[in-house]
């Protein structure tokens, strides 16, 4: 049988799931932050220079970790292709954040993308690591049942599209993306931007009407616990890469700048 999906039924429970955005393609790294407690963690090939050869390692070191508690990971294709979303599933990766999902046919390829024939189309692996090397007979006809599928929406048109896209069946939880919604927007660079921040709660709550998940990075304490309270279930509240800029900026600081300022930025 499949490894049980902790994430998937948290969030199937209502459950709110505080996750933590990675994008150091280091094993190392990863067990170290799994270890944290964080219920979930995102590995992301989409902005950073990772693949499938380091995100095999990460999975390996997030099940590694001493954890205080369960921490599952997310793992982040660098598109909505079906090749890539195969090659994650087949190396044991069971939750997909699919970026940039459009529309509804979209999001209903991202769905062929994960489920076998003859319900979809991913290709057939024999001895692939996510069935135990094939010593898991069950994992072809139980697959479904544990794996995860989130899709991205970021910009205005594709909010426009959220109760289409949420009525998918095999989509799980609709993800919000700041960044490019306050650039499609016309607020670049400004994601917590008053007219970005409305339509942000109203697609939370748009989202949760539906019966679908929603989620969002957002690394602003406050702006986050709002999201949280507004209904989003999958919450990434802060980035290992801002974590290290700002700890390694504010020492420097304290003996290079008599200010003591960190710098800011858009995240």
């Amino acid at each position: 049988m499949p490894t049980p999906n902790l994430f998937k039924k948290a969030m199937a429970a209502g459950q709110a799931q505080i996750g933590l955005w990675s994008a150091f393609p280091s094993p190392y790294i990863t067990e170290l932050l799994a270890g944290s407690g964080y219920d979930w963690i995102m590995l992301d090939t989409e902005h950073s220079p990772n693949d499938v050869p380091q995100v095999l390692q990460q999975l390996q070191a997030v099940e590694a970790a001493l954890q205080p508690r369960p921490t599952s990971a997310v793992v982040r294709p660098a598109w909505n292709d079906p090749v890539l979303i195969k090659r994650y599933l087949d190396i044991g990766a069971q939750t997909l954040l699919i970026p940039f999902v459009q529309n509804a046919d979209e999001a209903r390829a991202a769905v062929q993308a994960m489920r076998y024939a003859p319900k979809g189309i991913r290709g057939m692996g024999g001895s692939m690591r996510a069935s135990n090397f094939g010593r898991d007979m069950q994992y072809v006809d139980d697959a479904d049942k544990e794996l995860c599928l989130l899709v991205q929406v970021e910009t205005a048109q594709a909010l426009d599209q959220i109760e289409a896209i949420a009525a998918v069946d095999g989509v799980d939880g609709i993800f919000i993306g700041p960044a490019d919604l306050s650039a499609s927007m016309g607020y670049p660079g400004q994601p917590r931007h008053p007219v970005v921040n409305a339509a942000i709660n109203d697609a939370i709550t748009r989202i949760r009407a539906a019966g679908k998940a929603p989620g969002i990075l957002m690394v602003d304490e406050a702006r986050a616990r709002e999201c949280l309270a507004l209904g989003a279930q999958f919450v990434a509240v802060s980035m290992d890469l801002i974590l290290l800029r700002t700890a390694a900026d504010a020492v420097a600081a304290k003996f290079k700048d008599s200010s003591g300022q960190v710098v800011q930025t858009a995240y």
